[in-house]
C-alpha cells in the first residue's frame, strides 16, 4: 500500500514531514491486523465516549523496523478511573497495580494490553520517586517520551499515523535524539540515561551527540533512581545484541561510573601479557567471544553467563603488583573479583542465585590454566566438573572465550586441551554421573559403622569419603566401610553401638 493510497494515515507537525515508505505502510497495517479486533474495538468504546486512544511507543518503533510486536502499550487522554469505566463488563480482566502512574491493565480474549493516561514524569533533585501529572493532548504526551523512535503513535480505531518529532527520520538514520532539550528528558527521568544506552545496544543505533553529552554531564543524576530499575535495564543491555556497545559506552560517557564502577576502573590496568592495550578491552573481547560461543551452541543469551565474561577480571586492579623487570602480576584476582562481583550484584539487587553463580563463575575462570597438555588425573577432573557443578557448561564457554591472545600457535594449544578436558568430562560423566558423585556410605551408614550418633563427627567422615570416591572413583560399600574403620582409627574413634 503506498502512501497515495492512505493519505489519512500520515500526520505531520508543522516542522517535521514523516513520510512512510510502502513497507513501513505495510508495517502499521500489519500492527493493526495484530491487535485486531480486540484493540479496534477498544478504540471504538473510547471514541464513543469522546476519547482519543493511540498505540503509542515501541510497538510502533519495532513494527516499523520490521520486528516483533509482543507487548502493546495504548494511550488516552481519559484518566485511569474514566478507563475503568469504559471497560467495566467489557474486558475479561482488569488490574490496577500501576494505576498510580496512570496505568490500566486489562485481558480480553486473550490479548493483553496496557493503557496509560497522558502524563509526564519528573523527579525532583533528591527523589526517588516520580511526580505523575496527566496530560490533555496525544502531543503533548509524545513529547515527554524518552527517545524520539518512541515518541511515535498510530490512533486506533481510525490507523492515523503521527509523528511530530521526526521518529521516522531517526529510524532511517538508526539515531537516538530526544523530543525535546536532552537536558530536560534526563531531567525528568535520569534513568533514561541507561534506557538510552540499552536501546543503542539492543537496536543498533548511535546516540545523537548533543544527547550523548547530556549523558555525560548528568551521568551522577543516576544515584536518584533505585537499583531495581538500573539493574532492569542494565540486564536488557547485558542481554542485548551488542552488549559490548552498551557497555562502551557507558564507560566512554562516564555512566558506568554510577552503574558498574569496577569496570572503568581495569583501564588502568595492563595485563600481564601485554597482549591488549589493557584489561578494560580483554574483558570487552572475553565478552563477545562468550556470545559467540552461545549462539554456536544454540544458546539463548544467558545473563550469568555475560555478566561473568565482562566481571571475570574486576579483582586485578586490587590485586596488580610489580615485580623486577617489569613484569605485572595479578595473583589471586579471581578470589578477589568474585568477592566484587557478588557485593556490586547484591547492590544492584540482582536476584541471590545470579549473584552466587556468577560469582562462583569468576572464582573458577583461572582453574582450567595449567591443565597444559593433560597432565591432570581423572580426580582432578572429577573435581574440577563437580566444583562448576550446574555451572559447568557455562564454565566451558568462560574458559574459551577468555583465550584472547593474538598468538594462534598458543591459542590453538589452548583450545584443543580444553577440547581434551570436555572429553574426559563427558566420558567420566557417562561412567560415574559426575554430577551425583557422593561418598559410597551416606550419613546413616556412616554412623551405623562408627557407633556414633548425628553431629559433627558424622560429617568429618563424609567429607572424607567423598575425597576417597573423587581421588579414586566408585570404592563400593565393602571397601569404603574399610576405609573408614582406618580413618577412624587414625582419628583415635573406638567403633561400637551409637549411644542411646
Amino acid at each position: 500500500m503506498s502512501n497515495s493510497e492512505f493519505p489519512d494515515r500520515i500526520s505531520n507537525s508543522p516542522t517535521v514531514e514523516a513520510t512512510l515508505t510502502d513497507e513501513q505502510c505495510s508495517s502499521v497495517d500489519r500492527l493493526l491486523r495484530t491487535v485486531d479486533p480486540v484493540v479496534t474495538e477498544l478504540g471504538e468504546r473510547f471514541a464513543a465516549a469522546g476519547h482519543e486512544l493511540a498505540i503509542v511507543g515501541g510497538p510502533v518503533r519495532d513494527a516499523l523496523l520490521g520486528r516483533p510486536v509482543h507487548d502493546i502499550d495504548l494511550t488516552t487522554d481519559a484518566v485511569p478511573e474514566r478507563v475503568l469505566e469504559l471497560v467495566d463488563g467489557w474486558a475479561d480482566a482488569v488490574w490496577t497495580i500501576g494505576i498510580e502512574f496512570g496505568t490500566v491493565g486489562l485481558r480480553k480474549n486473550g490479548r493483553q494490553v496496557e493503557i496509560t493516561t497522558y502524563r509526564s514524569e519528573s523527579y525532583q533533585v533528591k527523589s526517588r520517586k516520580p511526580e505523575v501529572s496527566y496530560g490533555t493532548s496525544l502531543y503533548e504526551d509524545l513529547v515527554r517520551r524518552d527517545f524520539t523512535v518512541n515518541a511515535m503513535a498510530v490512533r486506533v480505531p481510525g490507523g492515523e499515523f503521527v509523528d511530530p518529532f521526526g521518529g521516522l527520520r531517526d529510524l532511517a538514520d538508526r539515531t537516538l535524539r530526544t523530543p525535546g532539550k536532552p537536558e530536560d528528558s534526563f531531567n525528568d527521568d535520569p534513568l533514561r540515561i541507561m534506557r538510552g544506552i540499552r536501546f543503542a545496544a539492543q537496536l543498533g543505533f548511535s546516540v545523537d551527540e548533543k544527547v550523548a553529552a547530556a549523558m555525560t554531564a548528568m551521568a551522577e543524576r543516576l544515584r536518584i533512581v533505585s537499583a531495581e530499575r538500573i539493574r532492569d535495564e542494565l540486564t536488557k543491555l547485558i542481554l542485548s545484541p551488542n552488549p559490548r556497545l552498551g557497555v562502551s559506552l557507558m564507560t566512554d560517557l562516564g555512566v558506568a561510573n554510577y552503574v558498574l564502577p569496577e569496570i572503568p576502573k581495569l583501564k588502568l590496568t595492563v595485563d600481564e601479557h601485554h597482549r591488549h592495550k589493557d584489561v578494560y578491552e580483554h574483558s570487552l573481547t572475553v565478552l563477545d567471544q562468550a556470545v559467540d560461543l552461545e549462539r554456536a551452541r544454540g544458546m539463548e543469551p544467558d545473563l550469568v553467563l555475560r555478566l561473568a565474561a565482562l566481571l571475570h577480571d574486576i579483582g586485578k586492579p586490587k590485586t596488580r603488583a610489580f615485580q623486577p623487570g617489569g613484569k605485572v602480576t595479578f595473583h589471586h584476582h579471581e578470589v578477589v573479583g568474585a568477592s566484587m562481583s557478588k557485593n556490586r550484584l547484591t547492590a544492584l539487587r540482582f536476584p541471590k542465585d545470579v549473584v552466587n553463580d556468577v560469582s562462583k563463575l569468576v572464582s573458577l575462570h583461572l582453574r582450567f590454566y595449567g591443565y597444559g597438555k593433560g597432565e591432570w588425573t581423572d580426580s582432578a577432573v572429577r573435581r574440577y566438573a563437580r566444583d562448576a557443578g550446574h555451572l559447568l557448561s557455562r564454565l566451558h564457554i568462560l574458559t574459551r572465550a577468555d583465550c584472547t591472545t593474538r598468538n594462534r600457535r598458543k591459542a590453538a594449544a589452548l583450545a584443543r586441551a580444553y577440547d581434551d578436558i570436555e572429553r574426559r568430562i563427558e566420558r567420566l560423566a557417562k561412567e560415574e554421573e559426575l554430577s551425583k558423585i557422593r561418598p559410597d556410605l551416606d550419613g546413616h551408614e556412616i554412623q551405623e559403622v562408627l557407633g556414633i550418633r548425628p553431629g559433627p563427627l558424622v560429617g568429618q567422615a563424609w567429607r572424607y569419603l567423598l575425597e576417597l570416591r573423587l581421588e579414586h572413583g566408585p570404592l563400593g560399600k565393602e571397601e569404603a566401610t574399610k576405609a573408614l574403620l582406618r580413618w577412624a582409627e587414625e582419628q583415635g574413634i573406638t567403633p561400637g553401638k551409637p549411644e542411646e
